[in-house]
């Protein structure tokens, strides 16, 4: 695409992919064209393939939707953040949204987040309310974890759920994330982001140091530094994800490697 064009471009957004299950990948590409289609922006979109040298499968999306479709193959599994930095090396867009592959954006998000960042320009990011496929909420907006908050959230089993709930809620904010949009959360999950793109770029994304879990936490805390962030409950999302246990020991691990980092780099708080 030539610069021109590029720079005449609303919105630009970058997936990363690596085994994602293909009717949830094809879903979340749906929904995000559906998204931008019902914002009437410009838009180009970034595809990181993650997965060794295996080509990756996609919906034929509108070029009437998006401006371009760009596949980045061919670097290997380089992890989340680095992924995403590929894309966002690249790209010259007022606003940039950053992605899960088992995020269904609700028609109207774009354009809501969009709106809000249009009229709020000391904003420099939005994360929308989640909900699980069950329907339940999920808490994207998060204090400063505890080493025991992630043990207990991530690893412990049900009856300890059930003993620490109080706490744990206290640790997702459930006392004041609600219907009301909220400013300035410590850490806000990485699984939709939507970004002033020169603040994404004046933060250089994404902290390579962590392959997977916690570059979001990272990226939050520097946000803050630079710009206010907002939970806009107004923007909906339908989100896939799952606790680090749950996907096997290699998950596990990467959790805890990239934890060290994180509490090394931020201070550590154990209780």
């Amino acid at each position: 695409m030539p610069a021109s064009i590029m720079h005449g471009v609303k919105l630009s957004v970058s997936v990363v992919e690596y085994f994602s299950a293909p009717d949830i990948l094809v879903e979340t590409l749906r929904r995000l064209e559906s998204a931008v289609f019902f914002a009437k922006t410009s838009a180009i979109l970034y595809v990181i393939n993650n997965r060794p040298n295996q080509s990756l499968s996609l919906p034929d999306l509108q070029s009437d939707v998006f401006m371009e479709l760009r596949v980045k193959s061919g670097q290997g599994n380089v992890g989340f953040g680095r992924g995403h930095n590929i894309a966002i090396s690249e790209v010259v867009s007022e606003y940039h949204l950053i992605l899960n592959p088992d995020a269904f954006l609700e028609v109207d998000a774009i354009e809501k987040a969009i709106a809000f960042l249009d009229e709020h320009p000391d904003v420099g990011l939005v994360v929308p309310d989640a909900l699980a496929p069950n329907g339940n909420r999920q808490y994207l907006c998060k204090r400063y974890p505890t080493l025991l908050d992630l043990m207990l959230r991530g690893f412990a089993p049900a009856v300890l759920h059930r003993l620490f709930r109080k706490r744990l809620n206290r640790y997702e904010m459930q006392d004041v994330v609600g219907s009301d949009v909220l400013l300035d959360p410590p850490i806000v999950s990485g699984c939709c982001m939507l970004f002033r793109t020169d603040v994404l770029k004046k933060l250089n994304g994404f902290d390579p140091r962590y392959f997977l879990y916690f570059e979001d936490f990272d990226l939050s805390l520097r946000t803050a530094r630079v710009t206010h962030i907002a939970y806009l409950p107004s923007m909906k999302i339908i989100h896939y994800g799952g606790y680090a246990a749950r996907k096997g020991w290699r998950h596990v691990y990467l959790f805890m490697r990239s934890a060290m980092t994180f509490f090394r780099t931020y201070g550590w708080k154990f209780w």
